[in-house]
C-alpha cells in the first residue's frame, strides 16, 4: 500500500462513524412513524389501511428525488474525496434548485390525481375516502420535504451525519407534537383524524426543511452554497445521468410494492392490508438501521475512489455489509419475540394482530437479506453504478415478490403465502449485489474528471 493510501486511510471517517449518526436519525424516525400508526391504529383499520395507501403514493411521487439525491451523493463524496470542497457546494446548490422544481410538479400530480391514485388499491369504500385525504394533505409538502432530503444527503457524502441527526430530531419531535393536537384535538385544536396525521408529517418536514435551509444559506455547515446561478447544464446532465437509475429502481420498488398491496387489498381485503402496514412499520426499527450502514458505504467508497483508493473502497463496503447484517439480525430477533405483543400496542383487533404475527415472521427472517441489499446498494451507488441496483431490484421485486404473490393468489393460497413472497425477493436482489461487488466492475463505471467551471 502506497503512502497515498495510507494518507486517504487517516483522513477517512470509519464506517461505522457515519453510520450511527444515521442509523440514530431513522431509528428516531421509524419510533415516529410507530407512534403514528399507533395513534391511526386508534381510528381503526380503514384508517391505517388508508394511511398504508397514501403513504405508499407519497413515496412514488419522492421516487423522482432519488435521481436528484443520489447523483449529489455521488458528486459530493467524489468531490471531498479529491479535496474539492467548492465543487461539493456547488453540486448541493445545483441540487436543491433541481429537486425543488420536480418536488413542486410531483406535489401538483399528488393533489390533482389522488382519487385515481386511491383508487388503484381497491379499497373499500371508507378505507379508499381516507386515502384520498391522506394523499391530498401530504402532496402539498413535497418541496419542503425535498429541501430537507437534498442538504441532509449532501452533507452525509461530506462525512457530516450528525447535522442531519440534528434536522431529524426536530422533525420527529415537531411530528409528535402535531400528531397529539390534529389527530387527537390537544391543546384546543381541531380533531381532524387521518388528515391530521398527514398534515403533521407535512409540518414536520417543513421543521426540518426551515432549520436546514437556514443554516445553509447562512453558511454554517460544512459545505457552503455556490456563488451565481443554482442550476448548471453541465452539473445537471450528471446529476441526471448518475440518479436516473436509481430513481427508475425507486420507481419500480414502489410500483412493486403498489402491486403488492394491490393484491392484498383486492381479493384478501382491508385487515391483511392493515397488518401489512402494521407490520412493516414495526420492522422498520430493523431495517432502518440498514439505511444507515448504506449511507456509510456510499460515502465512504464515493470519498475513497476519489481519493484514488480503490482497496479502501471495497473494504468500506464488505465492513458495512457485515455491520448492517450483525445488527439488523439482532434487532430483528428481539422483534420476532416480541412480535405479538407489540401488534396489540398498535391495534386492538385481534385478527389484525394475528395477521401481523405473521407477516412479522415472514419479513424478520428476510432481515439479514434486507441488510446485505441495503449496503451493497450503497456502496455502489457512492461509485456511480446505480443502473445495477435497478436491474437487481427489477429482478427481486418483478421476478420474485410480485411474481410469486400473483401464483399465490391465483392458487388461493392464505395471504400468509403472499407475505412469504417477500423473502424470494430479498434473496434474488442480495446474491445479484454480492456478485456484482465481488466482481470489481463498478470501480470503472464513474472516471474522474475536472469539474465544470464556477457559475
Amino acid at each position: 500500500m502506497d503512502a497515498s493510501s495510507n494518507g486517504d486511510a487517516q483522513a477517512r471517517p470509519g464506517v461505522w462513524t457515519l453510520a450511527w449518526p444515521a442509523v440514530l436519525t431513522n431509528l428516531l424516525q421509524s419510533s415516529v412513524g410507530i407512534i403514528d400508526i399507533k395513534v391511526v391504529g386508534s381510528l381503526g383499520a380503514s384508517a391505517v389501511a388508508g394511511a398504508t395507501a397514501g403513504h405508499r403514493l407519497f413515496f412514488v411521487l419522492m421516487a423522482v428525488l432519488m435521481a436528484v439525491s443520489v447523483g449529489a451523493t455521488a458528486l459530493v463524496s467524489r468531490a471531498i474525496g479529491a479535496g474539492q470542497p467548492e465543487e461539493a457546494g456547488r453540486v448541493v446548490s445545483n441540487s436543491l434548485g433541481l429537486a425543488t422544481l420536480l418536488a413542486v410538479l410531483t406535489g401538483a400530480l399528488g393533489l390533482l390525481l389522488a382519487e385515481p391514485f386511491a383508487e388503484m388499491f381497491g379499497l373499500d369504500g371508507d378505507s379508499r375516502a381516507l386515502a384520498i385525504i391522506y394523499i391530498r394533505w401530504i402532496s402539498g409538502f413535497t418541496p419542503a420535504f425535498a429541501i430537507g432530503f437534498v442538504i441532509s444527503s449532501g452533507l452525509r457524502a461530506a462525512g457530516d451525519t450528525l447535522t442531519p441527526l440534528l434536522f431529524g430530531a426536530m422533525s420527529n419531535i415537531a411530528n409528535v407534537f402535531f400528531l397529539y393536537v390534529l389527530v387527537y384535538g390537544g391543546l384546543g385544536f381541531a380533531k381532524i383524524g387521518i388528515a391530521g396525521a398527514a398534515l403533521a408529517g407535512g409540518l414536520a418536514y417543513t421543521v426540518a426543511a426551515v432549520l436546514a435551509y437556514v443554516l445553509w444559506i447562512r453558511r454554517r455547515l460544512v459545505i457552503a452554497p455556490a456563488r451565481g446561478a443554482t442550476l448548471d447544464r453541465e452539473r445537471t446532465r450528471k446529476l441526471i445521468r448518475i440518479g436516473l437509475p436509481a430513481a427508475l429502481e425507486q420507481l419500480v420498488v414502489q410500483g412493486g410494492f403498489i402491486a403488492f398491496t394491490t393484491l392484498i387489498a383486492r381479493f384478501y381485503g382491508t385487515r391483511p392490508l392493515a397488518a401489512y402496514g402494521i407490520g412493516v412499520q414495526i420492522l422498520s426499527a430493523s431495517f432502518v438501521i440498514g439505511f444507515g450502514f448504506s449511507i456509510a458505504a456510499s460515502t465512504l467508497v464515493g470519498q475513497h475512489l476519489g481519493a484514488g483508493s480503490p482497496e479502501r473502497a471495497v473494504q468500506s463496503g464488505w465492513r458495512a455489509t457485515a455491520l448492517a447484517v450483525s445488527a439488523m439480525s439482532v434487532l430483528a430477533i428481539i422483534i420476532l419475540v416480541l412480535a405479538r405483543p407489540i401488534a396489540r400496542l398498535m391495534i386492538s383487533d385481534e385478527e389484525v394482530v394475528d395477521l401481523t404475527v405473521s407477516f412479522i415472521h415472514w419479513l424478520g427472517a428476510a432481515q439479514p437479506l434486507m441488510a446485505m441489499q441495503f449496503a451493497l446498494a450503497g456502496a455502489l451507488r457512492g461509485a456511480g453504478d446505480t443502473r445495477f441496483p435497478l436491474v437487481a431490484t427489477l429482478a427481486g421485486l418483478i421476478g420474485g415478490r410480485v411474481a410469486l404473490a400473483c401464483v399465490f393468489t391465483w392458487l388461493r393460497m392464505p395471504v400468509d403465502w403472499i407475505y412469504g413472497a417477500l423473502l424470494a425477493d430479498y434473496i434474488i436482489q442480495s446474491s445479484l449485489l454480492v456478485m456484482r461487488f465481488r466482481s470489481g466492475r463498478w470501480q470503472r463505471v464513474m472516471r474522474p474528471s475536472a469539474p465544470p467551471a464556477a457559475g
